[in-house]
């Protein structure tokens, strides 16, 4: 099931519903528990604005997690997963630009698989993982690289407003065992990969982070980038896209 956060036509609100062959069906705003139909009819997917499907507390990613990215910089594998975070207001949605920030020498896409929280999650096993996790989602962990080697840490370049596309739906049968994974930039394929090369399990992950802190429904946990990362610039179109989700495009703007 596809679930898409979205405005329909001459309205402000934003309604959660239930993306099937371009039509979206409304359903309550209780996506994360108890899934119900309105009565509201349907809306064509032509006629609404996807927006990012979620709003989260907090963002939390993953570096070095693919193997064949580790063998792009000749990185040894890590033990245990390195986490780092970005604002919620970093997010934006599908077709929303990317700000390239004044007096950055180079921003970079990083095509991800994203998951998203169901319920609140404190130090769950790996096995009972799947439980809470809803679906799955694209992302785009955009990154001053400039800043981020300058500074030594990664807070200030992943953190700027507009720097984590996310959408556009979220799927909640995704089976995430081996998963296709591409970025197109200027539909020029950049990033291909897959989720078999995972270093670290989704469910791996969710059992991780929650042992440090307590997840909330909506929250985000990106799975990491392969390998392919790349410099955008003003103009530039960027496309993630995720085998069983769809695609995530972005164009980079001043």
């Amino acid at each position: 099931m596809k679930l898409a956060r979205f405005k329909p036509p001459n309205s402000r609100k934003p309604l959660y519903g239930i993306l099937n062959n371009n039509l979206i069906t409304p359903i309550t705003n209780r996506v994360f528990d108890n899934i119900r139909i309105t009565k509201q009819g349907r809306f064509k997917l032509e006629d609404v604005r996807l927006l990012a499907p979620v709003t989260p507390s907090k963002i939390v990613l993953v570096g070095l997690n693919y193997k064949d990215h580790a063998d792009e910089f000749g990185m040894e594998l890590p033990e245990n997963p390195i986490i780092f975070m970005k604002p919620a207001t970093s997010i934006i949605g599908p077709n929303e630009n990317i700000v390239y920030p004044p007096g950055i020498n180079r921003l970079d896409y990083e095509a991800e698989l994203a998951l998203i929280i169901k319920k609140e999650t404190k130090s769950v096993t790996e096995k009972r993982a799947k439980d809470f996790i809803l679906g799955y989602t694209c992302l785009n962990d955009v990154t001053a690289r400039d800043l981020q080697k300058k500074d030594g840490q990664w807070t200030r370049a992943k953190s700027f407003d507009t720097f984590c596309p996310i959408g556009p739906v979220i799927e909640t049968e995704l089976t995430s065992s081996k998963v296709g994974i591409k970025l197109y930039l200027n539909s020029e394929l950049k990033q291909s990969s897959d989720t078999s090369n995972l270093i670290f399990s989704p469910e791996k992950l969710v059992s991780f982070v929650s042992g440090i802190m307590t997840l909330f429904p909506g929250d985000i946990i990106a799975t990491g980038t392969p390998s392919g990362i790349g410099p955008m610039k003003v103009g530039d179109t960027v496309e993630v896209n995720i085998e069983g989700i769809g695609s995530l495009v972005n164009k980079v703007a001043k």
